[in-house]
């Protein structure tokens, strides 16, 4: 059994559905918040799986979190549960700093209290493995080399602040108590089941809706962009491998700028589902203000995961953005579930 938090957003959802997808895999427990990006319809494939269990709670939740170790006695915690939209952060950082630095003090806590508790091989195979992002280590300049494991953290938003911090809290446990912690920071994810608000999603949605598809700035900010398959099959590399106390850049080995990201989902929109007028879906981008202290690149370094544990992405970024265009265009009784009235308001107020 593993204890997964967050496991019903973007990235842990794909991570349970991936995890389970082995037959001979271990069962997951799975415990999420279900704030606005959780969804239980990404979960729907597991419904009759008895390895899947849901729990509907909160890892800042001291008593919820110390009776599923004691009732499930997993052998790994994998943490995503976190805020992690940086222009909410800017809007409301107080949830931000709640759940992503005092929810992950609460779960090494209590974690930390049960691997205290376990004996021989079962102590010594447990592991934390501490789910964070590229965003910690600030932003770059066009010709600065991409980030390595050793980069200084210089968060930029509420949002990379906050996970920076948790950051440093799961490195304290291990060097001040010797608990069992991996840490691994990824670029952009982008792939099945995002919440629309993202920029990879938001285009698509935007785009088949006949919206306008908002550029922030000039667009020529660069992310690299990770397909959210390999980041789960990384996490399972790191896992099972990962040294102890070490942390591990997740990357995808693809720059790109968020305009050219943006041009190519139209591309390939006007090749599977083009629009009635025959209009290339690019004449609906629209450039809007940029936000507040706005990241001009990220670049993920992504060596030392390949040299120390044998891992590389499957997928560039050109067929992991068509599998996921695909998928958009092949599920919207997922989107219609996710597109409700509070999402609208929600990109009225921050786009216009």
């Amino acid at each position: 059994m593993i204890l997964v938090t967050g496991g019903a957003g973007f990235i842990g959802g794909n991570f349970v559905l991936d995890w389970l997808a082995d037959p001979s895999a271990e069962s997951i427990v799975n415990l999420d918040k279900l704030t606005y990006a959780g969804n239980l319809a990404t979960l729907e494939p597991l419904k009759n799986d008895t390895r899947h269990v849901f729990i509907h709670g909160d890892i800042g939740d001291q008593e919820l979190v110390k009776r599923l170790l004691a009732q499930y006695k997993p052998m790994a915690i994998v943490n995503f549960a976190a805020e992690s939209h940086v222009d909410r952060s800017i809007h409301g950082p107080a949830e931000f700093v709640q759940t992503n630095i005092v929810g992950t003090f609460n779960l090494l806590e209590c974690a930390r209290e049960y691997w205290n508790s376990l004996e021989g091989n079962a102590k010594e195979a447990f592991r934390f493995h501490h789910v964070s992002t590229d965003e910690v280590y600030g932003s770059l300049s066009a010709t600065d080399p991409a980030f390595t494991e050793t980069k200084a953290f210089e968060p930029n938003s509420p949002y990379s602040a906050s996970k920076a911090a948790s950051d440093h809290l799961v490195r304290a446990w291990f060097h001040t108590y010797g608990f069992p912690v991996v840490t691994t920071n990824c670029s952009n994810n982008y792939g099945p089941y995002h919440f629309p608000e993202k920029l990879i999603p938001l285009v698509i949605l935007n785009a088949l809706n006949s919206k306008p598809l908002p550029i922030y700035g000039d667009g020529q900010q660069v992310r690299d962009w990770l397909y959210v398959g390999d980041h789960c099959s990384a996490i399972r590399q790191v896992l099972a491998k990962g040294k102890l106390g070490e942390t591990y850049n997740i990357g995808g080995w693809n720059e790109k700028a968020n305009i050219e990201v943006v041009n190519t989902i139209c591309n390939i929109l006007d090749e599977l589902k083009s629009r009635a007028d025959g209009v290339p879906y690019a004449s609906q981008i629209t450039y809007v203000k940029d936000r507040p202290g706005h990241d001009r690149r990220y670049a993920i370094d992504a060596s030392k995961v390949e040299r120390e544990l044998g891992w590389r992405p499957a997928e560039t970024f050109e067929t992991g953005i068509l599998k996921t265009v695909q998928w958009y265009l092949d599920n919207p009784a997922w989107i219609d579930g996710v597109v409700s009235g509070s999402y609208r308001d929600w990109l009225q107020k921050q786009y216009t």
